[in-house]
């Protein structure tokens, strides 16, 4: 008898296991994205962040620079879509509003249109703050009416620096950028985002890398740094044509995480940007000598060398064994065979033999 009982108990349990394992696996065809349906505490799980979300009208460009008090903020606020449009969804980030408010863009919506949209179905709307913007220049941003003091945002404006700023509860409305910023130390830093990102120059991943540095500077976040992120996405600007990440870079955690991704994004700009027009150099008789003595003991450990024997110019043999070595060092996009190199390629080379 005591057998039979311990046998049923344990079929009950397999059922329920079943049961539970096979409902944690459907998702509700009725709900897109995370909507917590209980009241977070907030001190403990809010992103502590302000971020810059903005358009570069030369180049077509859509871009998200963000920093936060919380690990890995570049896996919960940066969204974009070349050709459509970038977000970042913070303090409570609901990823509907990257997903979803994409989507709407690339269907015809414009950024404002895509943020109100969703906001009619986020039950925790007043937990979020939002800011997008679409491939026409279109600007929003959107604070929720519980996140933490300071909290607002600002977006750009035609002849007005700064551009218009808005607080709790409001949806405002811009051409550009939008910036927006929650559990700051004054509205200091959203000002400093705006101002900064139109008075920069460059490149998007510069004038957004500027931005962020601008935005710590006017104070940041009460509880301090954390993590950080860069995203620009251009069409087929990924590594060699193949995707649209044009920049992706994350710092998971760091005690200065944005030095850290400024020091990352200049790696990236080596190995991942193409070559400048006006640092191209024709490799003559001393630039075949500054690299010479470099081709013919490299690679270490190997018994083969990319070049055999000494070359008085940049013959052919110099040439492919260059394109050899550069492809070896991590150079690709920026390898040639038209008897030119790029200068910010032979800095670096000859920068790491010296140390």
């Amino acid at each position: 008898m005591r057998r039979k009982q311990i046998l049923q108990s344990l079929s009950l349990r397999m059922t329920a296991l079943v049961f539970l394992v096979l409902t944690a696996h459907r998702s509700p065809p009725t709900l897109f994205a995370q909507s917590p349906t209980a009241a977070p505490s907030h001190g403990q799980k809010l992103a502590h962040t302000y971020s810059i979300v903005a358009y570069d009208s030369v180049t077509g460009d859509l871009g998200v620079a963000v920093q936060s008090k919380f690990p890995n903020v570049g896996g919960i606020v940066p969204w974009g879509r070349a050709g459509v449009g970038a977000v970042a969804t913070q303090s409570l980030g609901n990823t509907a509003y990257g997903e979803r408010g994409l989507d709407l863009i690339a269907q015809g919506a414009t950024a404002e249109e895509a943020l109100r949209i969703i906001m009619r179905t986020d039950t925790m709307l007043q937990d979020r703050q939002v800011g997008i913007v679409d491939v026409r220049g279109n600007a929003a941003s959107f604070t929720g009416k519980t996140t933490f003091d300071w909290a607002g945002g600002r977006v750009g404006a035609a002849g007005r620096t700064g551009g218009p700023a808005g607080g709790k509860g409001e949806v405002i409305v811009g051409r550009g950028y939008a910036a927006q910023a929650n559990i700051m130390v004054s509205d200091r830093t959203v000002k400093n985002l705006a101002e900064t990102f139109e008075g920069a120059r460059g490149n998007l991943a510069d004038r957004l890398m500027a931005a962020l540095k601008a935005g710590q500077a006017g104070g940041g976040d009460k509880r301090g740094m954390q993590s950080a992120a860069l995203l620009v996405v251009r069409k087929n600007g990924g590594y060699l044509g193949a995707n649209d990440r044009f920049v992706d870079i994350r710092v998971y955690d760091a005690p200065d995480p944005i030095a850290e991704l400024e020091r990352l994004l200049a790696l990236h700009k080596l190995h991942f940007f193409p070559s400048e027009p006006a640092d191209l150099l024709t490799i003559g008789p001393a630039i075949v000598a500054q690299l010479q003595p470099i081709l013919l003991r490299e690679p270490g450990g190997q018994s083969e060398k990319w070049l055999s024997q000494k070359q008085a110019t940049a013959t052919p043999a110099f040439l492919e064994a260059l394109k050899n070595f550069m492809y070896w060092e991590n150079y690709d996009v920026r390898v040639r065979m038209d008897g030119k190199i790029d200068r910010v390629v032979l800095d670096d080379v000859l920068k790491k033999r010296k140390r």
